[in-house]
C-alpha cells in the first residue's frame, strides 16, 4: 500500500486527526497535486486554527499558486496563532517568511 492509500486509511479512522490531514496535504502537494492539498491545509486552518504548522506550508502553497496576498494575510494569521500557543519556533519561521513574501528579506 503506498503512502497517500495509508493516510485516506487513517483518515477514514479518524477523519478529525489534525496530523492525518496535515500529512495528506504534504503527500498531495509533493505529488504536484497543489489544488487538493491547499483544500485539505485550508480545511486545517478552519477547523484547527491551532495546528500551527500548517500557516506556513499553506502560505507557501498560495505563493506558488501566485496568491499572494492570501500568502500573506495566512503567515499573518499563523504569526497570531504561534504568538497564543507561545511556540516562538513558529512565530520566527512565519515572520521569515512574511518578510519574504513581502519583499522585505535578508537574502537579496
Amino acid at each position: 500500500m503506498d503512502r497517500l492509500a495509508t493516510l485516506q486509511e487513517f483518515l477514514r479512522d479518524d477523519p478529525d486527526d489534525p496530523f492525518t490531514r496535515f500529512a495528506l496535504a504534504q503527500e498531495h502537494a509533493k505529488r504536484g497535486e497543489a489544488e487538493v492539498a491547499r483544500t485539505y491545509y485550508e480545511g486545517l486552518v478552519r477547523d484547527r486554527p491551532d495546528y500551527v504548522g500548517t500557516y506556513f506550508h499553506l502560505g507557501a502553497l498560495y505563493r506558488t499558486l501566485g496568491r499572494d496576498a492570501d500568502a500573506l494575510a495566512t503567515y499573518r494569521a499563523g504569526i497570531a496563532a504561534a504568538t497564543a500557543a507561545g511556540d516562538t519556533h513558529a512565530r520566527a519561521e512565519l515572520q521569515s517568511a512574511l518578510l519574504e513574501a513581502d519583499g522585505l528579506g535578508f537574502d537579496d
